[in-house]
């Protein structure tokens, strides 16, 4: 009543004035009681007038941290998150971990934390499911996979890595193109299958392949034709009875692995760049002079398990500055063959050696000029300790282990 009397006419309100003024004390306070209430009522209506909806922005604003289901998890769970989980509970701390990506295959393991990575290893796999766009890195290792079809790498162009090794793959069963699209592939494993050939074409991004332990019987020329870029090659444990010169354009190539084969020569034309020659346990009987000499990093080389005569070495087949280590254990040597002052590690056990010739390693015998000769092995042989000549230490003077 009090407050509809305030909005009366101006006349209406003086003939009010004597009934005020009679009134007592208790109703002033009173009066004073209900302006005030009636000033902050209107004072907040004024303030909300402006957005009838405040109530709703208010509750938007209480909501969860929104959060993209590709990115990875926005602090470190104290324990994995569960995958399958469409819906969790509410989180007092922090936000949800992002759910596990939809276009996974149903076969395979995507986690939410390595968004960009596909785990489909040791499934009892029989085909290779499509591989989702946004992977760089796939495993398919350790299935029954006997087929790698066209197009199932269509969609992920930025592949990385590609493991498919452990499986059933074989040479009439991979697509002709199915890794030349892959322009950012940097590591391809197809070892541990049932290859017989060499396969590509394959992208000039690659630095890894493994392809040992396959039937693969040959290397032709052209088969790593533009790797330019490959640092590794693995082929060891094969029926390779010929490489050629396939090698010869593999500029960047460091480690090359031809070990557990059938080959007869050596490879023509070493790359440049290459540090480490593994051709242990094959059938090369030969090795040309000088062959060494176009690699001028090359550290360690094995030779080991062929069929080596000294008929068959050049004088300075490995006088090569650069070598630390060479095997050449269980061929059919009989005398210790030179080289270079500069060898740690000479490994020549069980061969036919019968002499110690000091000359094979000290062209010149003094305090001045000596072997750099750490490891010497020489037992299996023919030879007895009493056969090494007295200025053999000399030569030999920072050897710790001499085996005879």
């Amino acid at each position: 009543e009090v407050i509809c009397h305030i909005l009366q006419p101006k006349e209406t309100r003086q003939k009010d004035v004597v009934t005020l003024n009679s009134s007592t004390q208790e109703t002033k306070v009173q009066w004073a009681s209900v302006l005030l209430l009636a000033g902050l009522c209107s004072l907040s209506q004024g303030q909300y007038d402006e957005d009838s909806h405040w109530w709703i922005q208010y509750l938007r604003n209480q909501q969860s941290t929104y959060y993209d289901p590709y990115d990875p998890y926005p602090y470190e769970p104290s324990e994995p998150y569960p995958y399958g989980v469409e819906e969790g509970p509410a989180y007092a701390y922090g936000a949800p971990p992002p759910p596990e990506p939809r276009d996974c295959p149903q076969e395979c393991d995507c986690p939410p934390n390595f968004p960009t990575a596909m785990y489909c290893d040791n499934r009892n796999l029989k085909y290779l499911p499509i591989v989702p766009s946004r992977m760089k890195y796939v495993y398919f290792q350790n299935n029954q996979i006997s087929a790698i079809q066209e197009g199932v790498f269509d969609n992920a162009t930025g592949l990385l890595w590609v493991a498919l090794h452990g499986n059933q793959i074989t040479s009439d069963k991979v697509g002709r193109k199915v890794f030349s699209k892959l322009r950012h592939l940097e590591r391809l494993y197809l070892d541990h299958n049932n290859l017989t050939r060499m396969p590509g074409p394959l992208p000039r991004s690659l630095r890894e392949l493994h392809l040992d332990h396959n039937q693969i019987s040959r290397v032709p020329n052209n088969a790593l034709e533009g790797l330019e870029n490959l640092t590794a090659l693995y082929l060891h444990h094969n029926e390779i009875q010929e490489v050629g010169s396939s090698m010869r354009g593999l500029r960047s190539l460091i480690l090359l692995d031809l070990s557990y084969n059938h080959l007869r020569r050596v490879p023509d034309g070493l790359p440049s760049a290459l540090e480490q020659l593994y051709l242990e346990h094959n059938n090369v009987y030969t090795v040309p002079d000088s062959y060494f000499r176009g690699s001028p990093k090359l550290l360690y080389v094995r030779l080991s398990h062929n069929s080596l005569t000294n008929n068959g070495l050049a004088t300075n087949t490995f006088n090569s500055s650069s070598l630390l280590e060479l095997d050449l254990s269980y061929n059919q040597l009989q005398k210790i063959p030179p080289v270079n002052t500069d060898l740690e590690n000479l490994y020549l056990q069980g061969n036919r050696i019968n002499e110690f010739s000091i000359s094979s390693f000290c062209t010149v015998v003094d305090v001045m000029n000596f072997s750099k000769l750490q490891v010497l092995r020489l037992d299996g042989n023919e030879i007895k300790r009493s056969a090494m000549p007295v200025d053999a230490p000399l030569c030999l003077c920072l050897a710790n282990l001499i085996e005879i």
